[in-house]
């Protein structure tokens, strides 16, 4: 029995999908179940049962025997929320009552960390354990994330195996429901098909021209197989960069995208929004050594490869992984 938390979430949905690839069928699906924009992410899946976010921990205190894995995936991800009691509630409270019955009831776990903690990358992108007291998030969101992987470095007490996994910017099919949130690929997508162009923001950084600003964008399907790894895997804890090691910029990008859909690129520049401004991260790149030292081998998707599967076989067709 494999417990996926956020599983009617972009990513827990696609790592659900995964597992069912490899006939892992009995899953419990912990999230908040009230969205009904998020169901169609459950759609054909094989879940054993679903067990509502607030209830799970009583779930989990008279089940625990027959779980073999968590994947603690689950967490408030908005960037532009600034109320911390939220932050605090779902990615700290809430992950902190997680790691400490994962020691009681000997559990492994994997839990999602983000890139976010990196801040403007004054330390650089290196999974170093070391610097992460040194981090400095620019949002709340980024604060909540930073602030449990540092609980979880202090810990005396701690899983037989756990692993924190900062993921970059993640993209790929099951994110329809997002919003703002929604990958850049995403949003693109909609732009061209709707208006036959698409708007990046400007540069408001003399060391990058416009479009020019680079991030590392990781492919979902990349993502849950790095999972899926660590699930069999369950040595070497620790806490890892997930992205594809490789920051791209945004005009190759919108280009691709442009490319996927047999279309000549038609791209206009506008300002960046004053309210993420200030806070706006030019330049991203996971180093990714870390994960490979301890044996992880597969190529990770190109960007041009991961646009062109996620516009031609998902978002054209407006199917689900």
């Amino acid at each position: 029995m494999i417990i996926v938390t956020g599983a009617a979430g972009f990513i827990g949905s696609c790592l659900i999908s995964r597992l069912n690839q490899e006939n892992f069928n009995f899953i419990i699906a912990v999230d908040d179940f009230s969205y009904p924009e998020k169901e169609a992410n459950l759609v054909g899946k094989r879940i054993q049962e679903r067990v509502d976010r607030e209830v799970f921990f009583d779930w989990l205190d008279q089940n625990y025997q027959e779980v073999e894995f968590i994947f603690h995936i689950g967490a408030r991800t908005d960037t532009t929320e600034f109320d911390r009691q939220i932050f605090e509630h779902l990615n700290v409270e809430y992950s902190k009552q997680i790691w400490h019955r994962c020691i009681e009831y000997q559990i492994p776990m994997v839990y999602a960390s983000s890139a976010a903690t990196y801040g403007l990358g004054e330390l650089g992108y290196d999974d170093n354990e070391s610097l992460i007291p040194q981090l400095k998030p620019l949002n709340p969101y980024g604060d909540s994330k930073n602030e449990f992987d540092n609980w979880v470095l202090e810990q005396e007490r701690k899983p037989f195996f756990w692993a924190g996994l900062k993921f970059f910017n993640v993209y790929g099919p099951n994110e329809y429901h997002k919003g703002r949130m929604a990958s850049v690929i995403f949003h693109a997508y909609n732009q061209i098909r709707q208006s036959g162009g698409m708007k990046l923001f400007c540069s408001h950084n003399p060391d990058f021209a416009d479009g020019e600003q680079m991030r590392d964008f990781v492919y979902v399907k990349d993502v849950v197989d790095i999972c899926l790894f660590l699930m069999h895997h369950r040595r070497n804890s620790g806490i890892y960069n997930l992205g594809s090691g490789k920051a791209r910029t945004f005009l190759d990008l919108a280009k691709n995208t442009f490319c996927a859909l047999d279309l000549e690129p038609k791209i206009d520049f506008i300002d960046t929004p004053v309210d993420i401004r200030d806070k706006y991260q030019y330049f991203t790149q996971a180093n990714m050594s870390k994960l490979r030292s301890i044996g992880y081998q597969k190529h990770f998707h190109t960007l041009e490869d991961g646009i062109a599967d996620y516009v031609k076989n998902y978002l054209s067709k407006g199917a689900y992984l």
